[in-house]
């Protein structure tokens, strides 16, 4: 016999290992469905989600001026080299960074790919009818027969399909020649539509939290005790609205910190000092004028008129006052001071711009529990107020403040000023140490400029208690999210959905039956699974026992191959 003339062997020219391979030319069009194909794959939207994950841990590690602004500033001043670079690379942005934007969007875009055409594939399949049975049942892993005396074949299929309907199955009777009868049934679509459900919560979770954070906001602002915080832009410390918020119509309420207490482990001492609980006592103003008393803890944010008010952070306010040599007030203000450390030594900065001979600026350093190391400099060994101590470094000259450029409350920028008083211009001959004082005490500035006080806002204080002759400040987040809600209702339809495409099984279960020449009736029970189903023999041996039941015979054990009734 000859070969055809286009049989190729292993002799051919063409299975040389040097022979060119004539690959298809995808072109513009090929390239940008294969770039689709590849960007709507499951692969590559898992791949994005774990990348998406990876890209918001950066959002923890560093403060977000977006949430902390304070932080932000403060790593500026600790890291005066890493801070420029990691700012280049939008560190302190990251939620709005172009990089997490990117993989945000990628994201959006894979996961509607998969879901669009998932979703009518799945639709028409629920539509379709079961498929046929199978020719030989015998050849799938789940099978079980059972030979019945008497009965007809219709019969005994129509009491299959009523049966699995019953447990939930979609059913189809198939005839065949030689009077084999069958009735195919298949269950566990919701298996699929979990799947959908997980992934279209998901899709709803990105549109909410990326478009519908744009009706909503985030300020901070610090609040003395005493003072009182009214919810509008001008009020605010920094303030962060979304495109579409009008920010001449905040909810109008007001929050006036009345107390603020922190409570500090004093019976371990292991831990001792360290603080336990922080409560922000608050009295809420509405529009009215009617007023109610709240408590704000750092698991426990206030909800108040669509807002939620977060307690972030906390520390010492000292009220100082500065007058000029004829003793009028110049200024008088309780200053919050930045904590450094555990112990809440902190640091703060106080602006004279007028009112004195010459402007001034003082670097202060606040210690609650004053101790003087062997250098001559103080730290703070309790962050509660046993021995406060504040110490000021002076300066004199120009705040760099009269030029239009907007300066931080928190820094003091000191090229163009002079030391008056610190421990530089101490050291030398004729030169004044830095100023120490504690509460109620005054002393005078260089140069006869005037006075400073470090004033005791306690008003009953006792010689030698210290409690609450300074102030507290307490950090306020106020956030809205009118989308709050709906991510809760979406992160439910994801659990739903996961639980759903989970747990239930999508099985294919036939029943056939054949009439022999002696008047029985062959029963055929067989399943199969679409994936692992450890329970599906379980199953198709209880549809059997059932079945068998309902037609007046008693089942067997459940076994592979012919069992006599």
């Amino acid at each position: 016999m000859t070969r055809p003339s286009d049989y190729v062997d292993a002799s051919s020219p063409q299975s040389e290992p040097d022979a060119p391979i004539n690959a298809p030319k995808l072109g513009f069009v090929g390239a940008l469905r294969f770039a689709w194909r590849q960007l709507t794959s499951m692969r590559t939207a898992l791949l994005l989600l774990l990348l998406l994950a990876i890209a918001a841990v950066p959002g923890s590690l560093v403060p977000q001026r977006s949430s902390d602004p304070n932080g932000v500033i403060q790593y500026f001043r600790d890291n005066p080299d890493l801070a420029p670079v990691l700012d280049k690379i939008q560190m302190f942005d990251v939620y709005s960074s172009a990089w997490f934007s990117a993989i945000y969007l990628l994201l959006f875009v894979s996961l509607i790919g998969c879901i669009i055409p998932r979703t009518k594939h799945h639709y028409q399949a629920m539509r379709q009818r079961p498929p046929r049975t199978p020719a030989r049942l015998n050849r799938l892993a789940v099978h079980r027969e059972q030979n019945l005396s008497g009965g007809s074949t219709g019969e005994a299929i129509t009491a299959a399909r009523d049966l699995l309907k019953k447990s939930g199955y979609r059913t189809e009777i198939y005839t065949g020649k030689d009077g084999v009868a069958s009735v195919s049934a298949e269950r566990g679509y919701l298996r699929e539509t979990g799947n959908l459900l997980f992934h279209s919560a998901l899709v709803l979770v990105l549109v909410a939290v990326g478009f519908g954070g744009g009706f909503g906001y985030a300020g901070q602002k610090v609040v003395v005790e005493g003072q009182t915080f009214v919810n509008s832009l001008v009020d605010f410390n920094s303030f962060n609205p979304g495109r579409f918020v009008d920010t001449e119509s905040l909810p109008p309420y007001s929050l006036k910190l009345d107390k603020f207490d922190v409570e500090y482990e004093t019976k371990n001492i292991n831990a001792y000092g360290q603080a336990i609980d922080y409560t922000a006592h608050v009295t809420s103003r509405d529009v009215d004028g009617d007023t109610e008393k709240h408590q704000i803890k750092v698991n426990q944010p206030l909800r108040i008129d669509g807002t939620n008010v977060y307690l972030l952070g906390n520390g010492y306010a000292p009220k100082v006052t500065v007058r000029d040599p004829e003793g009028n007030v110049v200024f008088t203000d309780s200053i919050p001071f930045l904590p450094m450390d555990t112990n809440l030594t902190s640091q703060g900065v106080i602006k004279i711009p007028d009112g004195l001979a010459k402007q001034i600026g003082m670097i202060g350093f606040f210690y609650p529990t004053a101790v003087e190391q062997t250098t001559g400099a103080f730290a703070s060994n309790y962050p509660d107020l046993i021995y406060p101590t504040l110490s000021l470094n002076v300066y004199s000259g120009d705040l760099g403040i009269n030029d239009g450029v907007p300066k931080s409350v928190y820094s003091l920028d000191t090229d163009k000023m002079t030391e008056i008083a610190g421990r530089t211009i101490g050291k030398k001959e004729g030169g004044t140490a830095p100023l120490k004082l504690m509460p109620g005490q005054t002393e005078n500035l260089p140069d006869g400029l005037g006075t400073i006080t470090f004033e005791n806002v306690n008003p009953h204080p006792k010689k030698d208690d210290y409690a609450g002759s300074v102030a507290r400040f307490a950090s306020l987040d106020i956030h809205r999210d009118p989308t709050q809600v709906w991510v809760g209702i979406f992160a439910g339809l994801i659990l739903l959905g996961l639980l759903t495409s989970l747990f239930i099984p999508r099985r294919r279960v036939w029943v056939k039956a054949t009439e022999g020449a002696d008047g029985t009736v062959l029963m055929e029970y067989a399943g199969l699974a679409r994936g692992e189903d450890p329970g599906l023999r379980e199953a198709v041996d209880n549809i059997a026992e059932r079945h068998i039941r309902a037609l007046g015979a008693v089942p067997d054990e459940a076994r592979e191959g012919n069992v006599e009734a």
